[in-house]
């Protein structure tokens, strides 16, 4: 027997939540800021400067799916309680209404993590590189399964996935990929995703059948097609061409259209040859180091301003942010989130959202 006092208390509390997430949101603000930027989109002049005419339609679309979103959302509540309010006692129409409120509370919690991200570059894409550290021909393994996890992640959430670039392994796996993840709060979901990952499972190539951990580090930058805060210098450049590796074809693997860029001054390296052209792909790396570099003074500014309130923390390689724990199967502790008693086929489809949500609530 449902209960209708836990239900309407259960609708009470649904309220006061999304009431927050209003506050939270600042809803007339994002009005004002949506006309304002509808009237610009209704100049003459407005698509001279196509650029500035995509971000301007970009964050428009954003700010109305945040207003749609949270108004659909007080709108199945206010149901709800209507439908509550004329079950009489019917059961089946309670159960119903038990139903609709699980579904509204689960709605009501992802919108709630969504008004978290309200950081500088959180509604940014996403450009993500893996890299295979120490175990071999098993930590390029290990890349490859996380690079399956995060894709099938992103293609969950309705994301879109574009391949920059891509090192196969010399026995299997992937030894290094950059992809570039397009989607509304693209970086503030994945920024969680940031640091190295530990793997401990049999090794399927141990002929012995023995136990082997494996790392691979995850880097999230978000990316920027233009920053007037970021000024980068030709002379502080060094560029290099060279063939593009993969299946080959007509074009690919005949012309050096791949780039490599490397930052003098910060040692920052990046590459692209996902495109046919070199000046697209010089592009596309340009890019890469401008959101590298304005990820890297967004580090500065905090590890700055933690050494002002007396906190210093050292950033080491090797201290994982979570264990994949295969074998043996028992939890092992960890500094922030850990995967208990995983299995690979959690972890090649994707099954991160709630560690994501877990670090996003606790760390803002």
């Amino acid at each position: 027997m449902i209960q209708i006092e836990e239900l309407k208390l259960n609708i009470k509390q649904l309220d006061a939540q999304l009431s927050g997430i209003g506050e939270s949101l600042n809803i007339p603000r994002l009005q004002e800021e949506l006309a304002s930027l509808t009237e610009q989109q209704h100049r003459a002049d407005f698509w001279e400067d196509v650029k500035n005419a995509q971000q301007v339609s970009q964050r428009a679309k954003n700010i109305e799916d945040k207003i749609r979103s949270y108004e659909r959302l007080c709108k199945r509540l206010a149901d709800v309680s209507d439908l509550l309010d004329i079950c009489d006692g019917d059961e089946a129409m309670l159960e119903e209404t038990a139903s609709e409120l699980t579904a509204l509370t689960q709605a009501v919690s992802e919108m709630h993590v969504e008004t978290l991200l309200s950081g500088k570059f959180d509604a940014c894409n996403a450009i993500l590189t893996l890299h295979a550290g120490a175990g071999g021909t098993e930590a390029q393994d290990w890349v490859q399964m996380l690079y399956r996890m995060y894709t099938r992640y992103c293609e969950r959430r309705g994301y879109r996935l574009t391949v920059l670039d891509y090192l196969d392994g010399e026995e299997a796996g992937i030894k290094s990929v950059t992809f570039k993840v397009e989607g509304t709060n693209a970086y503030g979901y994945l920024k969680a995703e940031k640091g190295v990952h530990r793997l401990v499972r049999i090794s399927p190539f141990d002929a012995n059948k023995r136990r082997h951990t494996s790392f691979a580090s995850l880097e999230v930058m978000p990316e920027l097609a233009t920053d007037n805060e970021i000024v980068i210098d030709d002379k502080d450049l060094k560029i290099d061409t060279y063939r593009s590796s993969g299946a080959g074809g007509q074009h690919v693997n005949k012309t050096e259209s791949a780039i490599r860029i490397t930052h003098l001054p910060t040692g920052i390296v990046v590459a692209c040859q996902n495109e046919r052209s070199q000046i697209q792909n010089r592009e596309q790396a340009m890019m890469m180091l401008r959101s590298k570099l304005a990820e890297l003074k967004e580090r500065e500014q905090m590890e700055e301003a933690a050494a002002i309130k007396g906190e210093i923390k050292k950033i080491e390689w090797g201290s994982q942010i979570r264990s994949y724990v295969f074998c043996p199967y028992t939890l092992v502790k960890d500094h922030r989130t850990n995967f208990e008693n995983p299995n690979v086929a959690d972890v090649m489809d994707g099954n991160i959202q709630p560690f994501i949500e877990d670090y996003l609530t606790k760390a803002i």
